[in-house]
């Protein structure tokens, strides 16, 4: 068994099989058997070989618009050396430690726009509305 292929490695062995005219259902029965349960599901390996039937060669990932990725191998290192100076790090101590954060413009108007809502619903509706804000960089969850 394999373990962490890289996606373009499933998709090459996908494209293969599929130029061979094996199934979806069995390519997708022999990726598991070789990679394991977690590769890819059943829906996915069909949408992919519908891709390669309707032509596509290419077995990477488009390229998506968004947030530029801040990690290089410089972060990865830095990242490896705190851990492996204190393994009870919180990822709170880490990205203080690491300090990776680069906003945008874009990212900054949001925040101030969102910042303005906050105050406007804090002086209409008191702080109970602050109950229902549902984050996403703690543990836990009020409602």
């Amino acid at each position: 068994m394999i373990s962490g292929p890289a996606d373009c490695e499933v998709r090459s062995v996908m494209r293969f099989l599929n130029t061979k005219k094996v199934k979806s259902a069995e390519i997708h029965r022999q990726l598991v058997e070789i990679y394991g349960e977690n590769v890819m599901t059943d829906g996915m390996v069909r949408k992919w070989v519908r891709q390669f039937n309707d032509g596509r060669t290419n077995v990477h990932d488009e390229a998506r618009s968004g947030r530029p990725s801040v990690v290089n191998d410089g972060l990865v290192a830095k990242v490896n050396e705190k851990i492996r100076e204190n393994r009870r790090f919180t990822i709170r101590m880490l990205c203080e430690s690491v300090n990776p954060k680069m906003l945008t413009d874009v990212h900054k108007t949001k925040r101030l726009g969102s910042a303005l809502k906050f105050r406007t619903r804090c002086s209409e509706e008191s702080n109970d509305f602050l109950n229902k804000i549902v984050t996403g960089d703690e543990t836990w969850v009020c409602s």
